[in-house]
């Protein structure tokens, strides 16, 4: 069984926990980042939280796992191979998430979404409306980290590696800008 104490030994050990002043994909502020991609720089790692967290949906019947792009593709795959299940991704076209590839969730398909961090939970949401669109059943959400401690709300199970929460700041209430002594970084895929 993965324990929260093991978790954290794998977070050390890949230096996925920065500190500093960083823009978050949800648009706000905070002193601490959380770089997954990290941990998947070492498929040892990877390997271990996902089978972790898919012994939670081993009683599921999972038919597909899906990850929003980028950061779920490679936790997704690992989930899907873990649980033996087709996998998926989608990704932004025109600013929406959707399906592209000739990827499709077959009407009645039992799906678990993977993404590595969740804060607001929004990349996660648009992945949900895809499988609904498809008719497929949403069965759960699987995430390395949970940056919200458990407040968000998918109406539908969610297991986290590591439940966390992270201080976050609208922008124009940030302490650490009204500080002025620490640059603004976005650490992800997206550029300021």
């Amino acid at each position: 069984m993965l324990t929260k104490e093991r978790v954290i030994e794998i977070l050390e050990k890949s230096e996925v926990l920065l500190q500093g002043h960083f823009l978050l994909t949800s648009g706000r502020h905070s002193n601490q980042y959380m770089q997954c991609a990290k941990i998947l720089q070492y498929p040892e790692y990877t390997a271990e939280i996902a089978k972790g967290l898919a012994e939670e949906f081993q009683e599921d019947q999972i038919d597909i796992v899906i990850g929003p792009a980028m950061g779920g593709i490679i936790f997704s795959y690992e989930l899907a191979r873990q649980l033996k299940a087709k996998n998926l991704f989608a990704e932004r076209e025109n600013g929406k998430m959707t399906l592209r590839r000739g990827f499709s969730i077959p009407k009645g398909a039992r799906v678990l979404v993977a993404e590595d961090v969740i804060t607001t939970g929004g990349s996660v949401r648009e992945v949900i409306d895809i499988v609904k669109e498809q008719e497929g059943e949403v069965v759960g959400v699987a995430v390395l980290v949970d940056r919200s401690n458990g407040t968000i709300d998918f109406d539908t199970k969610l297991r986290a590696a590591l439940s966390t929460e992270v201080i976050s700041y609208d922008p124009d209430e940030c302490a650490i800008c009204k500080e002025g002594k620490l640059p603004l970084v976005k650490p992800g895929s997206r550029k300021l």
